[in-house]
């Protein structure tokens, strides 16, 4: 080690990793350098009223030039782990063919500098940083784009599995879907309702494919990253306590299931029937399972008060606020219990 880390406060579990995450999107920057190509969030962040201030990744904290400056203050910082995703249109510039030199020699530069100060480098493959090329073809609508993102994996996995301990194929594949397709808040910013169904199941599909691809070149630690939120019944009604229950296993369930059992909730398997003989390839086992946890939603059943300025209504289901608690500066309430 070339740098004095900070000692990691005391009680904890030996092998106990303390670490921080980002997204290629939100702090690499160079994004039109070195053959890096358009994603979605380029494009997405440049539509007009999109972005409150009209701010891009384009800069964004320039960690693509800062790259040893930055694992220095991580290793200051007293970190043992450091999760970070890979740019797939950096590696990839129109989602598919052959891996770009330069994108794999600055994934390579930053893994290597991660474990001169013993941290332990997790991979991101996707972060929602999906290539504009294949937006263009249908995007997660597309089944081929699954496919495309195996043959991501096993580049990042032949060049990336003899020095990355921890891989996490997908992050937050709900999110993806909801905010990303079903109300339109993040890229690429379609507003699909019920129809965006179709973009879950080739996520997760990319999900267990990806899998594959990452244990054939010896991946040692391949798990998930999946956001859960408890939802709770905005009133004892039975409407409300039905639609909590559904909202439940639309945003939970409908993403874990497929993961680690092998099936849809029940709920929603009809309209999943014809995806049935995927399940198999999803259902990969994991070494781990990433539980990505900011608050509980209050759900309603639809009709009830709108909440302004946020989509508060999710496929009939009322999202509301939840009140007594401290706020962060999203307005999402500090519930850590």
């Amino acid at each position: 080690m070339t740098a004095a880390q900070t000692p990691v406060p005391t009680g904890f579990p030996s092998g106990f990793l303390w670490g921080a995450a980002t997204a290629a999107y939100q702090i690499e920057g160079a994004a039109a350098e070195d053959g890096r190509g358009r994603s979605i969030w380029d494009t997405f962040s440049r539509r007009p009223g999109r972005i409150a201030d009209g701010s891009t990744g384009d800069v964004a904290c320039d960690h693509y030039h800062r790259l040893a400056e930055d694992v220095r203050l991580m290793a200051e910082l007293g970190l043992t782990g450091y999760r970070f995703s890979v740019s797939w249109p950096r590696i990839q510039p129109d989602g598919s063919g052959t891996a770009n030199p330069a994108g794999i020699a600055f994934y390579d530069r930053l893994i290597d500098e991660l474990l001169v100060y013993g941290i332990s480098p997790m991979l991101t493959l996707f972060h929602w940083d999906l290539p504009q090329a294949l937006q263009d073809a249908g995007g997660w609508l597309n089944r081929d784009t699954a496919a495309r993102f195996a043959e991501y994996a096993d580049i990042l996995g032949r060049h990336f599995a003899d020095r990355v301990e921890y891989w996490m194929p997908v992050n937050e594949p709900n999110v993806v879907t909801f905010f990303g397709h079903v109300v339109g808040m993040h890229a690429p910013g379609s507003t699909l309702g019920w129809d965006a169904l179709p973009v879950a199941h080739h996520l997760l599909l990319g999900h267990g494919r990806a899998v594959q691809a990452l244990r054939a070149h010896g991946a040692r630690r391949v798990g998930a990253a999946n956001n859960h939120s408890p939802a709770w019944a905005a009133s004892d009604s039975a409407a409300d306590t039905e639609a909590a229950a559904g909202f439940d296993d639309l945003w939970n369930r409908l993403f874990a299931e497929p993961m680690l059992l092998g099936s849809y909730p029940q709920r929603y398997a009809d309209r999943l029937a014809g995806y049935a003989e995927d399940l198999p390839t999803i259902r990969q086992p994991l070494d781990f399972y990433g539980l990505n946890y900011y608050n509980p939603i209050r759900i309603a059943a639809g009709g009830s008060e709108p909440v302004p300025d946020s989509p508060s209504n999710w496929l009939g289901f009322q999202r509301l606020p939840i009140t007594g608690y401290p706020l962060t500066d999203f307005d999402w309430p500090v519930i850590p219990a």
